[in-house]
């Protein structure tokens, strides 16, 4: 039975909750929870009359007493932990204050503290969040979804916890990652919270530390793999289609190859995409469109070098061809002739094992042959910025520090302006630093990074850094996905959601050294994103045929403002 309904008065137009739960039961939905903020017209009518404190109060009040609670804690995981108690407790009070200092607190509930907080998951659980699908229960995941409550999914975050940021399989314990990434969709683009639900696809785990820790939570067997595991996930797809067959449905943090395989093989069937690929690849367009810009230069005319060719390294190089295509004029074979793609064992040249995902971005035998190193194996990284002159330099090995000082400084040898983006999570994985890099260039470089650092001072002025976060398309690309009732989510849609991201970018931003808008602005930049991407899908035959201004209110209507809705009681019978 759903735990409410939205519904419209017919008389007075007011929009309202119809509920049925009373009493305790009420006040321990998180969902439908005012805390001391119910009216006491609904203190009577739902039965809580003396449940809580006599005075009345507001969101803004608990707002208030929320944030100083969260003020008062030392360490990042324990402010993790207060805020979780609090979207435990009462979401549309942890939504407010989410919202009103998401800046401040998105390292907290994302990257880097969310890393943290999953290595000790099964050691700080208070509450179960989402669902998990197993082996054993996905027979059942109609059942399972339904068992929500929840009265219209639009939008799931699913992971199976094999590949969590830089710290691997971490099985049941990722759920921290959907949990996350679904309270940002709410705070970004305003997806209202019953309509987003986290997803754990838990088929095991290969970590001795897990399948030893006698407070484990999750599934104790070895991982699933083959045929077996993508049964338990057709199966989960097959469910979700038919329970929410409006829905998107977003990949997060699967190991690589099943990444990509998951991409391909659902991609026509359901709107669904894996931001770990096409996300991060947006992203970083969208901060690179803006440096060379810039810089005065055109993306046909760089060279770039991306270090750590997996999912995010692909989805960037996959993006970077499409926006040569589309900006530049290029074709598809010039434009990957450009991008040099390293991986363990150095540069991906023709001939050497590669992956399916990295044989597109071979370079010829003959584009490497007059170049100054061994033979005997690939070209290093050194080795290929100093013989291709590398002008943009991508790091996604989460190999901290792998940039070192004599690297940079060749990098700034053969450009007048040289772009280094060090993107992996979490800090500790950071290729690089920016104030490493901009010292290393005498202050020339433009910089992004995958997590959050303070200004650097140089030369008489702060130097800000752009952070290459997820958060500037994912919660736009979900949104607009929604309005637009997409039924898939193309590779167009991305390149259209960079372009939009990068043309926020003021002049004044470029100045203090921003090539994204600032994280201040992210509800601006969602609605954008969502505008745009609903457009594309519309253009592409995937979509609602709306005119562009409908798509701008449709837009600005579905995007959710935390506060409380009046309630009306209605009989179980009723639903």
């Amino acid at each position: 039975m759903n735990r409410f309904e939205m519904r419209v008065d017919p008389v007075t137009q007011e929009v309202y909750y119809a509920v049925h739960a009373r009493g305790y039961a009420l006040m321990q939905d998180p969902l439908l929870n005012k805390g001391h903020a119910f009216p006491q017209a609904e203190r009577r009518e739902f039965g809580v009359v003396g449940l809580m404190t006599e005075n009345v109060g507001t969101l803004a009040e608990q707002v208030e007493r929320a944030y100083g609670v969260y003020r008062m804690k030392q360490t990042a995981l324990e402010k993790y932990v207060t805020l979780i108690g609090l979207l435990d407790r009462n979401e549309t009070n942890f939504y407010a204050l989410l919202s009103a200092h998401l800046e401040e607190m998105l390292p907290i509930v994302y990257t880097p503290t969310v890393g943290e907080a999953c290595l000790k998951l099964s050691h700080i659980h208070r509450r179960y969040r989402g669902i998990y699908v197993t082996p054993r229960n996905v027979d059942t995941i109609e059942q399972t979804l339904e068992s929500t409550g929840l009265p219209d999914v639009r939008l799931l975050v699913a992971t199976d916890g094999e590949r969590i940021l830089g710290f691997g399989d971490l099985g049941a314990d990722g759920m921290g990652i959907p949990i996350g990434k679904v309270s940002l969709y709410i705070a970004a683009a305003g997806i209202h919270p019953a309509a987003a639900l986290p997803v754990c696809v838990d088929v095991g785990t290969e970590n001795p530390r897990l399948l030893e820790d006698p407070l484990y939570m999750g599934l104790r067997q070895p991982r699933l793999r083959g045929e077996a595991y993508h049964a338990v996930v057709e199966r989960f797809v097959q469910g979700v289609r038919r329970v929410y067959p409006r829905a998107v449905l977003q990949w997060e943090d699967f190991g690589r190859q099943t990444a990509f395989t998951l991409l391909d093989r659902y991609h026509e069937r359901l709107p669904s995409f894996n931001d770990d690929i096409q996300g991060t690849g947006a992203t970083a367009a969208a901060a690179l469109r803006t440096a060379v810009r810039a810089a005065g230069r055109s993306l046909a005319d760089e060279r770039i070098a991306i270090v750590g060719f997996g999912q995010a390294g692909s989805g960037v190089a996959n993006a970077l061809v499409t926006m040569m295509r589309q900006d530049c004029g290029l074709s598809a074979d010039d434009a990957r002739r450009r991008i040099f793609a390293l991986d363990v064992d150095g540069l991906l040249v023709e001939g050497n094992r590669a992956d399916a995902h990295q044989e597109r971005f071979l370079q010829p035998r003959c584009a490497v042959a007059d170049w100054d190193f061994p033979k005997t194996r690939a070209p290093n990284l050194r080795e290929t910025v100093e013989n291709a002159r590398i002008t943009v330099l991508v790091g996604l090995s989460a190999q901290g520090g792998s940039f070192d000082e004599p690297l940079l400084r060749a990098l700034a040898a053969h450009t007048p302006v040289p772009v280094v983006f060090a993107l992996s999570n979490p800090t500790s994985c950071s290729e690089t630093t920016p104030e490493a890099v901009l010292h290393a260039s005498s202050g020339r470089a433009l910089v992004a990074t995958g997590s959050p650092f303070a200004p650097v001072f140089l030369d008489g002025r702060a130097h800000e850094t752009s952070q290459c976060n997820n958060l500037y398309v994912f919660p736009g690309m979900g949104l607009g996905a929604i309005v637009s009732g997409a039924t898939r989510i193309t590779h167009g849609m991305f390149h259209a959601a960079a372009c939009a991201i990068s043309d926020m970018v003021t002049p004044a931003d470029r100045a203090r050294g921003l090539l994204l808008p600032p994280l201040s602005d992210i509800r601006k930049v969602a609605a954008r994103v969502a505008v745009t991407v609903a457009r594309c899908a519309r253009d592409e035959g995937a979509g609602f045929h709306e005119t562009d201004e409908r798509y701008e209110v449709l837009v600005r209507k579905a995007m959710w403002t935390p506060h409380y809705y009046p309630y009306r009681y209605v009989r179980p019978s009723e639903f």
